[in-house]
């Protein structure tokens, strides 16, 4: 078990957390507190999508974004019918796409051992709470002995703030999205990349980039997948 006085920067860092996106504060200090690769914390909403923070490499991060692993990966689709805490070699690696996606993932610095914990809250939300570090069984097998109880703790901990966060997103009203703007929220939510998207329309990367800024203020989303999930759900757009 994790001391209080080991997790009072955690707390610290979760009670300054006014968006998502500041949950990368609690994130990186309780990985560095623990000396491990990861800490991620990852919310599912009916129609809102995907959003959180891991401290996995940003290039990991989009790649998985790009080929919209979301659909495939084990420990999202194992984690969504588990109540439990679970070990990542528990799984079901056995498809051929979940072991491409675990080597791929490998040669983006994701670690070999990862343990999860579920928390389903309201209206059919769903939040996976993760930490990953590369090292041999027995090792991880001790160390989430040891930490397990702190885990299920700081899951919840987490999971109440990203819930108190998004209700306060939801409570700003919606701006209408501009032509442009629709129109590359549907190119995203088809699949092509930012690259596809700005040759697509005519225009340069920058310009896109403003008006997915626009399109994300507007939505009141905490990032990308996030802006492109609200206007899916809203009926703003069509994939």
């Amino acid at each position: 078990m994790i001391t209080t006085k080991k997790l009072n920067p955690v707390l610290k860092a979760l009670a300054r957390a006014d968006t998502i996106e500041d949950l990368k504060d609690a994130c990186i200090e309780l990985r560095d507190m623990l000396q491990i690769d990861h800490v991620s914390y990852y919310c599912f909403g009916p129609g809102d999508g995907l959003y959180g923070y891991a401290t996995y490499p940003m290039e990991w991060k989009a790649r998985y974004a790009q080929e919209q692993y979301m659909r495939i990966d084990p420990v999202l689709i194992g984690g969504s019918s588990r109540f439990q805490p679970f070990n990542w070699g528990d799984l079901d690696w056995t498809p051929k796409a979940a072991r491409k996606f675990r080597v791929e993932a490998a040669v983006h610095g994701v670690g070999s051992q990862g343990y999860s914990v579920p928390v389903h809250g309201p209206k059919g939300q769903f939040a996976l709470f993760s930490v990953n570090h590369s090292c041999e069984d027995a090792e991880w097998a001790a160390f989430t002995r040891k930490h397990q109880n702190s885990f299920i703790l700081l899951s919840h901990f987490f999971n109440q703030k990203a819930l108190e966060v998004v209700a306060n997103v939801d409570e700003q009203p919606t701006k209408a999205l501009s032509p442009r703007e629709l129109d590359a929220m549907t190119l995203l939510a088809r699949g092509l990349s930012r690259a596809e998207v700005a040759k697509d329309l005519d225009i340069s990367e920058h310009t896109l980039r403003v008006y997915i800024e626009s399109a994300r203020s507007k939505l009141n989303a905490q990032n990308t997948t996030h802006a492109v999930a609200r206007a899916l759900s809203r009926g703003l757009i069509v994939a």
